[in-house]
């Protein structure tokens, strides 16, 4: 009688990506840094909002005000989607804007941008004042 072994057949090692929590940093114009975590699929405006940063965003993410203006530092431009001719003309109308000026509300996360480093723009803070009194 003869046996034979059975091959034993394993999945391909894959690494899943999916669920991987990704680090991002913000500053603000004071030099202030803050390291937040998110996942990919989320917009830094909604990022921002969850984790309570005050940014106007009055239009809340449509590409109509430029109230939700970022700078990324260069280094980082190879992950970021190439800016649409919307997101363009809509930085175009920020006397500050630069090359490394985006919105927010036009940039998704993905896994290669764990580390993402930013800064908010002061004209896209709401300003909070206190009155002694």
């Amino acid at each position: 009688m003869q046996t034979i072994a059975a091959a034993r057949i394993e999945p391909p090692l894959v690494e899943d990506d999916e669920d991987k929590i990704l680090k991002i940093h913000i500053y603000l114009a004071d030099g202030s840094h803050f390291q937040r975590e998110a996942i990919a699929g989320l917009r830094l405006l909604d990022l921002l909002r969850m984790y309570g940063f005050p940014v106007k965003a009055e239009w809340g993410g449509a590409c109509v005000c430029g109230t939700c203006h970022i700078r990324i530092p260069e280094r980082w431009h190879h992950v970021l989607p190439p800016p649409t001719d919307e997101e363009l003309a809509k930085l175009d109308d920020i006397p500050t804007a630069d090359e490394a000026s985006r919105l927010a509300c036009q940039i998704e996360t993905t896994n290669e941008m764990d580390g993402l480093e930013f800064e908010i723009q002061p004209d896209s803070l709401v300003q909070t004042y206190w009155v002694a009194g």
